[in-house]
């Protein structure tokens, strides 16, 4: 039998009850040469009942003896998966439109340095669509790869996960979801893939994303709020070593800067709902440590980071305390202009006037990106 050219990978855990609908918006589409591969994982429902009910030869079911997790199941289909392209999407997300497929095809099989292409969302609430997600465009692009690694970096992963379709040799050539990232695994991929692939992004919704009680990404921010600290850190850390081997210097310098930012948000203290994540000042050494090798971007990071600390600080009137943590930031890194700016207005006892003047800009540009978008 030949290979289909697109392989829908279909994981699904307690979801029998959306099964249906997801599977349905893959068959409606108006390209048809897919497979859909149901990754049931071992669900205590009637997921294999549903699954088995589809009477079409492009959807195959597997069902996992034992419950083997978020990650290894995705794994599982990559390597099950025959077509050229592999389109990862929960039983609990659909297609919107029944030709997303076909554009999706359409630019990537002229395109071959595309790696991936994507689209926002709009999220489903007791199935009602409510608001649009991962828009970063009002037109399609083209976006060169490494310009749009360093959105991801900036902003963080706004790619909605069920409208990625990736081509199957980027999971060929540099390796499929990382297991000890159960939080950030997917951000990880699309910043990686990036690197090394332009990437396609569609303007128009074409996906909707459901959001739920079940949903991965409610169990892990809601529950898990260290998890995802030290996820996004070791996926800073490692797209920050990819980029140094690419040789790609704005994006270490990016990294770089990223990396402090998380630090030193968290040694202050970062809400997650009705918890606080507090990084002690031995676990970002430990940290620190552990992840550089050249002793001049070790300081150049720790001082950084405890200028982000001052700052934090300073911005909650603790003008004492930031003017210590100025001061020893200035010991890793004594030719910062900002830090001695900082610290002498602190010094004229300016500290008040100058966070008055810095929400006030802050407002200015709120008000600035407002208009922008109306």
């Amino acid at each position: 039998m030949d290979a289909p050219t697109v392989s829908f990978i279909v994981p699904c855990y307690k979801l029998a009850h959306v099964l249906r609908e997801c599977v349905n918006s893959i068959l409606a589409q108006s390209y048809r040469d897919f497979e859909v591969l149901i990754l049931d994982d071992c669900s205590p429902d009637n997921t294999p009942d549903v699954a088995r009910s589809f009477n079409d030869p492009r959807v195959k079911s597997v069902r996992h003896d034992k419950n083997i997790g978020h990650l290894k199941n995705y794994n599982y289909g990559i390597a099950m998966a025959r077509g050229r392209y592999v389109w990862l999407i929960s039983a609990d997300d659909r297609l919107r439109n029944d030709y997303i497929l076909e554009r999706y095809l359409g630019i990537m099989e002229t395109n071959p340095r595309v790696g991936y292409a994507c689209c926002p969302a709009i999220s489903l609430e007791n199935d009602v669509e409510t608001e649009l997600e991962g828009s970063i465009s009002k037109r399609d692009t083209i976006v060169s790869g490494k310009k749009f690694a360093k959105q991801l970096l900036r902003a963080g992963n706004f790619v909605i996960a069920a409208s990625g379709m990736v081509r199957r040799e980027c999971y060929d050539k540099l390796g499929a979801f990382p297991l000890d990232l159960p939080y950030a695994a997917d951000w990880f991929l699309w910043c990686l893939f990036a690197l090394h692939y332009d990437v396609a992004y569609f303007s128009e919704p074409m996906v909707n994303y459901r959001k739920h009680d079940l949903s991965m990404t409610n169990h892990l921010t809601g529950e898990h709020f260290a998890v995802r600290f030290k996820d996004g850190l070791a996926v800073l850390w490692r797209i920050h070593n990819e980029a140094r081997a690419l040789g790609y210097l704005d994006v270490v310098g990016l990294c770089r800067y990223r990396i402090a930012y998380q630090y030193g948000h968290n040694i202050v203290g970062r809400q997650f709902g009705k918890s606080t994540f507090l990084m002690t000042v031995q676990e970002f050494e430990d940290s620190l440590h552990e992840n550089t090798i050249d002793p001049l971007e070790e300081n150049a990071i720790r001082a950084r980071t405890w200028e982000i600390v001052a700052d934090r600080c300073f911005a909650r009137r603790e003008f004492q305390r930031a003017r210590s943590y100025y001061a020893l930031s200035r010991k890793y890194d004594g030719a910062r202009l900002a830090i001695t700016v900082k610290q002498a207005l602190l010094g004229l006892g300016a500290g008040d006037v100058v966070v008055a003047l810095r929400d006030r800009m802050a407002e200015i540009r709120e008000t600035l990106a407002n208009s922008k978008s109306h």
